[in-house]
């Protein structure tokens, strides 16, 4: 490893920054898409933090890293590696996949291994049986599904719904399978926003996929502030509060969006608050869109997921919801497969025709992603010959993200200047950093925001990469990061020392505290 004082590879132009750094032209006069005004101002103003600059400083150095290894060369860095904490993406950071899903994916995506007896004899029964299953039903995964998604995933989801819901029953035809959680959200939003004057009520810190959308649609986002000193909370107080600013201010609100467990912030709701939330949509007449990714990922003792969809039906409630789940969290960290479902309730047949012709535009979800999708919600059972290996997979995954989450913010809080809330579910720490007013000066000197100082230099010197707080938003005079748990235990050893050695020198080098 090099000295903290040897030099960094060059910084890229704005441009480069934009681009991603390479297949960009200079512009001329004869082009279309080009500054200053060529391109949709909507997109120019949209901003999505957790695949930012940051990030592609933290892939530029991982090249070089990697460049100077396959050079038998120094990097002339002060790390070995990069260490990506910006994104809910387990298996880019080591989690390994679950061999249960693999081998059912592989198996389907090659049917010809079915007839190689020698192939087919080390496969375990339940996998075969659900491969072939599968092909006798669909057309492979090479065809186009139905527009809602595979009749056969969407009665698995609706029975995983019920199942999880005490018994309340789902109906498969109020499922719609998506491109991750994502591509669900920006469809009800769609929907939702009529024009300018339009908004939604987004929380306060939120996952940027809203706030982003959000700006696309050229709508309005109104936040709500979560109570950081009561674990982050949610008050109806300050729901009312905002709602009644946003009214007066002019805008039409259309719609409440809860994360639950929360991100970035890690909170898990009680089912006290979480009727709380439905009666506030009945008062103002809101849709409400619950994003539940997280659902299986609590780690903290008593706490427990309930669903929105539960709480809606035990109060008889009339309440417009939809709620969104995905592949991509939990334990299987499927992100890559892009599997994802939203249920929706009590919407006007009308509304569920305007939905299916929007699903309809994009034919249909990806295959290999409702495959994914039909195993996490219909996994191996005790008995089947696949699950107790898959039972240990998913267990061992599980108390590694409890245990990680614990370490870490339990290091962070004996840091002087850090103050961090447990995660009681989700994949991420949402600690707030006191920062030096000497640095809060750097930052304006250096046109950036005080918490992007602090994230900027941890990733110069140490390859931690996670992402400043203002990306999702935090009460004024006040300075986040967000990482994720999700590196291994290995990893996250060298990381917690990276982010302490760090932050004592930055304290000490601003004028802050250096002891707790």
């Amino acid at each position: 490893m090099s000295s903290a004082t040897a030099t960094k590879p060059a910084a890229t132009t704005d441009a480069e920054a934009t681009n991603g750094g390479s297949g960009g032209s200079p512009p001329s006069p004869r082009q279309v898409l080009c500054p200053p005004d060529g391109i949709n101002p909507a997109l120019e103003a949209m901003e999505y933090a957790v695949r930012g600059p940051l990030v592609l400083k933290a892939g530029r150095y991982a090249a070089a890293l990697k460049e100077a290894a396959a050079g038998g060369k120094p990097a002339n860095l002060p790390f070995d590696s990069v260490v990506l904490c910006n994104i809910g993406n387990p298996q880019s950071v080591g989690q390994a996949p679950m061999t249960y899903l693999r081998q059912v994916l592989a198996t389907i995506a090659c049917p010809w291994l079915l007839a190689q007896p020698n192939i087919r004899a080390e496969l375990p029964a339940d996998v075969v049986a659900r491969a072939e299953a599968f092909l006798s039903s669909t057309h492979g995964l090479g065809a186009y599904s139905e527009s809602k998604g595979l009749p056969s995933v969407r009665a698995s989801v609706a029975a995983y719904i019920t199942a999880r819901d005490g018994g309340e029953p789902a109906d498969s035809d109020a499922v719609f399978l998506t491109n991750g959680a994502s591509d669900s959200v920006k469809n009800i939003l769609e929907m939702l926003v009529r024009g300018p004057t339009d908004g939604v009520m987004v929380p306060m810190p939120q996952y940027p996929l809203y706030s982003a959308a959000l700006t696309k649609m050229g709508a309005r986002r109104v936040s709500y502030g979560l109570l950081e000193d009561d674990g982050w909370g949610v008050g109806v107080d300050d729901l009312e509060a905002a709602y009644a600013a946003a009214v007066a201010d002019g805008t039409t609100v259309r719609a409440l969006v809860v994360i639950n467990p929360g991100n970035p912030t890690g909170q898990v709701l009680s089912q006290a608050v979480m009727e709380g939330l439905v009666r506030f949509c009945e008062r103002h007449t809101l849709v409400l869109m619950a994003d539940e990714v997280y659902q299986v990922n609590v780690y903290a003792e008593g706490k427990t997921f309930t669903s929105f969809k539960k709480v809606v039906r035990s109060l008889g409630s009339p309440v417009e919801l939809v709620s969104f789940h995905s592949t991509s969290k939990g334990m299987i960290g499927e992100c890559g497969l892009r599997g994802g479902y939203m249920e929706v309730v009590n919407f006007h047949p009308h509304a569920m025709d305007v939905l299916y012709k929007a699903a309809s535009v994009s034919l249909c979800s990806n295959i290999p992603g409702q495959v994914a999708m039909d195993v996490m919600v219909k996994p191996p059972v005790e008995g089947e010959p696949s699950y107790a290996l898959y039972k240990q997979e998913m267990d061992s995954t599980y108390d590694a993200l409890r245990r990680k989450a614990a370490k870490l913010a339990s290091v962070l809080n004996t840091l002087p200047g850090i103050s961090c809330n447990p995660s009681e579910g989700s994949m991420y720490l949402f600690p707030r950093v006191v920062l030096p007013p000497a640095a809060v000066a750097a930052a304006a000197d250096a046109g950036m925001k005080p918490d992007g100082l602090y994230a900027n230099e941890l990733l110069d010197a140490t390859g931690v990469c996670v992402v400043p707080g203002s990306g999702f938003g935090q009460a004024p005079g006040t300075f986040h990061i967000r990482t994720t748990f999700l590196p291994t235990e290995d990893a996250m050893e060298q990381m917690v020392n990276r982010m302490r050695d760090f932050h004592l020198g930055f304290m000490k080098k601003y004028g802050g505290e250096t002891t707790a």
